[in-house]
């Protein structure tokens, strides 16, 4: 059992309906497998399952547990600050797959 640490740049969804509802209604979750940290406070940005930057997000809670299956899950809870224009969203997921998911192609 250990704690993987993100990078304090990037939220990644893997849900698109944890996304949507994100977008929809400024507010929202995400359920990650396995114990976690997250900046807690921070803003950072989000990506989409398809690891393509959105928008800026503030991470408002943290919380990593072992739930009712006795699976480790990490559920993080937090709001939209904006979502990015379309030259920042390029720039961002650019530099994202450099960094942080691979090169593409």
């Amino acid at each position: 059992m250990g704690f993987a640490t993100e990078f304090n740049s990037v939220c990644k969804f893997k849900s698109a309906q944890e996304l949507y509802e994100l977008l929809e209604y400024g507010k929202g979750k995400m359920v990650k497998s396995g114990f976690r940290v997250f900046p807690t406070g921070q803003k950072v940005i989000a990506y989409t399952p398809n690891n393509e930057a959105i928008a800026i997000v503030r991470i408002l809670a943290s919380i990593a547990e072992i739930n009712f299956q006795g699976d480790e899950v990490t559920q993080v809870e937090m709001e939209l600050v904006r979502k990015l224009t379309e030259e920042e969203a390029r720039v961002q997921t650019a530099l994202a797959h450099e960094m942080f998911f691979g090169e593409r192609g």
